[in-house]
């Protein structure tokens, strides 16, 4: 039965990944020494390795789209209530806020009877009812997509501009949303989901979720800027310090930026902040997923393993 009641230090070493067979698998990249690799080199003009240089490996089929692939909520406790507005927008109904919306309108049923309380739980085995349609709970989906240019991270956008939605649509029945938000000229790694949990995981702040960006300014970085915003930029408030910054090039207007803050459009109004404009953003990076062998506009399915690294937190 449903139930009413509402219940800045020494670095760390950073996982690296390589195949094994045909899946990914984590281990610490090192000196035969035994000292840990930077990801970054810091004396300039020297090419980040794996990160921007080389050629891509081919995938032998790894990501190959002839099977989608969906996961299915394992050992689930019966036992265990939820409440009914995350049980609605699991099943893909709507979302949290709609589903409050709609057990307000007391078109909603459990076991029968209309319920139209906010703070109602549910257990997996209640009988739940839309509008007198039964809900059954979606599988988990996850996509991750090379977003490219002149698209905006909305599942709806008013002025009717292309979406990501739009061109993920046909990847599943399953209502997905994006996983956090990049800015419409922004590139690169984007998720897709309808698993609110890791949503949730990997967008909040105090999970410290690592991306890299590739920068393209609109002129050469000054070094006494560049020590500038090595130091720590304050924005809304917070300093905002890089994890690293490289240059993958010979020039200084190509920057390889790593960073964990989720603020809005924080790369960009990094560098606004010491007086440049960067005309190209592209992230290589985003929780230990890259784009790597996914075309600018296209998208793949997760891997159960990736899946897996996402929800252990064993990705950055």
């Amino acid at each position: 039965m449903y139930n009413n009641s509402n219940n800045e230090g020494e670095r760390r070493p950073r996982p690296r990944f390589h195949r094994e067979g045909e899946s990914l698998s984590a281990r610490p990249h090192l000196h035969n020494d035994g000292e840990q690799r930077p990801r970054f080199q810091r004396d300039g003009g020297q090419r980040p390795n794996r990160l921007f240089g080389g050629k891509p490996k081919r995938n032998n089929g790894l990501y190959s789209n002839r099977k989608q692939q969906v996961y299915k909520e394992q050992h689930e406790d019966p036992t265990k209530p939820i409440r009914l507005n995350k049980f609605l927008a699991n099943a893909g109904i709507c979302s949290r806020r709609e589903a409050d919306d709609f057990i307000q309108a007391g078109v909603i049923t459990v076991n029968g009877v209309t319920v139209d309380n906010l703070g109602v739980k549910v257990l997996p085995t209640d009988e739940v009812r839309f509008h007198d349609q039964p809900v059954r709970r979606e599988q988990k989906v996850y996509i991750l997509l090379n977003k490219p240019k002149n698209t905006v991270t909305t599942t709806d956008d008013p002025q009717e501009r292309n979406t990501v939605i739009d061109i993920v649509r046909n990847a599943c029945a399953e209502r997905i949303y994006p996983v956090g938000r990049l800015d419409r000229n922004t590139t690169g790694v984007l998720l897709l989901t309808n698993d609110g949990d890791l949503a949730a995981k990997l967008t909040h702040p105090k999970f410290h979720k690592k991306k890299i960006y590739a920068v393209t300014l609109d002129r050469e970085l000054d070094e006494i800027d560049e020590a500038i915003i090595r130091s720590g930029v304050v924005l809304d408030d917070e300093r905002i310090v890089p994890d690293a910054l490289e240059f993958p090039k010979a020039d200084r207007k190509h920057i390889g930026l790593e960073i964990h803050s989720g603020q809005n459009r924080v790369v960009r109004r990094i560098f606004e902040k010491v007086g440049y404009k960067v005309v190209n953003l592209d992230r290589v990076s985003f929780a230990g997923l890259t784009k790597k062998n996914v075309g600018r506009g296209k998208w793949r399915f997760l891997t159960p393993k990736e899946v897996a690294f996402l929800k252990m937190g064993s990705f950055e």
